[in-house]
This record gives C-alpha cells, sequence and structure tokens, in this order.
C-alpha cells in the first residue's frame, strides 16, 4: 500500500512526507499514552453480543471461515472468493471511513470484505497505540453491523523485518483476538509487506505470533505475509518454492500475494497461478497501477489477474479505498472532507469505477 504521502511497497521506497496526521484523524479523542489495555468485562461482554453481523449478508450466510487445503472456505466447508477493499493508512484517511462511506460499500459495492490498514510506524500505530487500536476496534464493530468480513491489518512497511514490531504486534493482536475472537467475520494479516529478509526469518516472525493469538482465537483464519513485499518472493528473484518446501508450523493458515498490474507482468501472473494449486493464497492487496499505486491503469493486465483468481476461488482485496491524490485511490480527492457522494460513481476516478464494477459481481457463496 502506498503512504499518504509516500510511495508505497518495497520498490516504492520513497521518504514519507506526510503532514497534518491530527488533523486528518478528525475527531479521534486523544488517548493516554499507556500501554495498550486489557478490555473490560461489559466491553467484552457488549462485543460478544453484537457480534453476529445482519442476516443475508456475506458474512452472515458464510459465517466462519476455514482453511480447507488451498482454498478459503464457509462454514459449509465450500470454496468461496471474497472481494473488497482496503482502506488506506487509518492515521491518514480515518475521514474516508464513515457511516456513509461504509454503506456505501457494503450496500452499493457490494463488497464482501474490509482491509483494516493499521500502520505500525510513518505516525500510525506506534505513536499512540490506544488511538491507533480503538480506531481498529471502531472499524470492525462497523464493518460487521454491515455484514462484511474484516482483515485486520498489522501494516508493517519500513523496517522491512517484522521481527521489529513483534512485541507491538503481540500486543495489538492479543487485545484485538480477545475483544473481538467471537465473531465469525474476522481475519488476521499479521505482516502486511516484509523486505529484504529472509523466508526463514519472516516464518519464525509467524510462528512466535500466532501462538500468541491462538491463544484468545483458536478459529480465525491468520494471513501471512510472504517474501520481497508479499510477492512470495519474485521481487527479491525467488518463487512460491521456498514457502511450499517450509511452511508455517501452524494451522487454519494463508499465504498474501501483493500486485500491480502496471508494474507486476506476467511472471507474478504465473506465480500466483503456480502457488494457488500449492499453497493457501489471500491477494490481500492489488492496484491497477503501478508499484506505487499511481499513473496509468492498465485494465487489461488487472483483468487477466481477476480472471486468474475467480477461477481459482482466490480471494482479493483492492487498494485503496480513500481520496488520495494518487489515481489508486478510488475516490477523487476532496470527496472524503466533503463526506461524499459516496454511492454511485460520481465520486470516483476509473480506477474507482473498474473495481467498483467488478466487487459488484459477487461470487456464488454455496451453501450446501
Amino acid at each position: 500500500m502506498t503512504s499518504a504521502r509516500s510511495t508505497r511497497l518495497g520498490m516504492r521506497s520513497l521518504a514519507a512526507t506526510g503532514t497534518g496526521v491530527a488533523a486528518l484523524l478528525l475527531g479521534l479523542a486523544a488517548a493516554p499514552p499507556a500501554a495498550v489495555a486489557t478490555p473490560s468485562a461489559p466491553a467484552a461482554a457488549e462485543a460478544k453480543a453484537a457480534a453476529a453481523p445482519p442476516a443475508g449478508t456475506p458474512a452472515a450466510v458464510n459465517g466462519q471461515l476455514k482453511v480447507c487445503g488451498t482454498k478459503l472456505c464457509n462454514r459449509y466447508g465450500n470454496p468461496i472468493q471474497l472481494r473488497g477493499m482496503s482502506s488506506h493508512g487509518t492515521q491518514w484517511y480515518a475521514r474516508c471511513l464513515t457511516g456513509g462511506s461504509l454503506d456505501a460499500l457494503a450496500k452499493d459495492w457490494k463488497a464482501d470484505v474490509l482491509r483494516v490498514s493499521t500502520y505500525v510506524q510513518e505516525g500510525g500505530y506506534e505513536t499512540d497505540p490506544r488511538k491507533y487500536t480503538d480506531l481498529a476496534h471502531s472499524l470492525i464493530e462497523q464493518a460487521t453491523a454491515r455484514g462484511m468480513y474484516v482483515i485486520v491489518d498489522w501494516h508493517m512497511l519500513d523496517p522491512g523485518d517484522p521481527h521489529h514490531n513483534l512485541a507491538r504486534a503481540k500486543t495489538f493482536f492479543t487485545e484485538i483476538a480477545q475483544r473481538h475472537g467471537s465473531k465469525t467475520n474476522l481475519l488476521y494479516e499479521i505482516a502486511n509487506e516484509p523486505s529484504g529478509v529472509s523466508w526463514s526469518r519472516i516464518k519464525s516472525y509467524a510462528e512466535q505470533l500466532i501462538p500468541v493469538i491462538r491463544a484468545k482465537d483458536a478459529e480465525t483464519p491468520i494471513l501471512v505475509g510472504t517474501r520481497a513485499w508479499s510477492s512470495l518472493g519474485v521481487s527479491e528473484g525467488a518463487d512460491e518454492s521456498e514457502i511450499v518446501a517450509n511452511p508455517v508450523r501452524a494451522s487454519n493458515i494463508m499465504y498474501t500475494f501483493h500486485f500491480y498490474a502496471y508494474s507486476h507482468r506476467d511472471a507474478y501472473l504465473n506465480t500466483l497461478s503456480r502457488a494457488a494449486g500449492k499453497l493457501p493464497v489471500f491477494v490481500t492487496e492489488f492496484g491497477t497501477q503501478n508499484y506505487a499505486g499511481e499513473g496509468a491503469n492498465d485494465f487489461a493486465m488487472s483483468q487477466r489477474f481477476l480472471d486468474l483468481m475467480a477461477a481459482k476461488k482466490i480471494s482479493w482485496v483492492n487498494w485503496n479505498f480513500s481520496d488520495d491524490h494518487r489515481s489508486g485511490a478510488v475516490f477523487k480527492s476532496g470527496t472524503c472532507s466533503a463526506n461524499g457522494p459516496w454511492a454511485g460513481t460520481g465520486s470516483l476516478k476509473p480506477a474507482g469505477v473498474w473495481i467498483r464494477d467488478r466487487i459488484r459481481t459477487a461470487d456464488n457463496f454455496p451453501t450446501s
């Protein structure tokens, strides 16, 4: 994902120049800089009572997801494909995640899933753990109330070694899993885009963090980032074979893959195709532009990826549901500060029009 005022993915290594973070958070209450607290018993009870998504929504129909073989399956044991959107960094674009915009995503776009991107650095979680954990709690509840699945994205990017944030990740996911583990509409993405480190290093991180989550939540699928900015190693000259030969020692997990269609061509497409036959893969981020989430859209190459993912039941999330100035943000600049309009296509950039149309053609979720 690209940062609000910096480029993204590992190849996207430009320095951040974002300003005005506090103003962009629009009314989020300041919190004392204390350690992340365990939710109170009343709060936990309230969360459990609110755990059921509305009848007829994607999360209600499919229920608790689980990994079966190389697929993501619903409560009936049938492979499904989720389609949806990722937020931009919540430290910059919380203003784009309102009741109206989430209503539009769930009802007008007919999205199955929202990825909530909690950046660790770049003015995010590490600056105020309480504020950004509470914001994640709120967005999980709001998405649940609209019947969408939620990917809780631990958006580490730079440094690229996930171990740098291991202690923070344990604190964050312990609280998230304790408060929301009774819900049936979550997925935990534990490392957005590792880079510059070996697969064994990423695997070690996952095998230390996953038991911490499982102590609070035994059932929610966990999404593990892969080498070279979650490219299954392609961006650093590797491929899926290193994961196949040395998988994470845990059950009910999937491996993430990210691509940007203008920059990432057949080598990426072919790797995804091969990997999906050997590993459970979830595309937790992609764009129709270059690797920085900007520039011209390559809808033809993007459609090749989408066709492959449909054929192989690979779930996907597009980057990003904001009004950032880059072409990869779906809303025209100024839409969020004006509080919409959210529904329809009038406020959308070309990439937004294109991806909304494809999200609306939902998977046929089998229930028998």
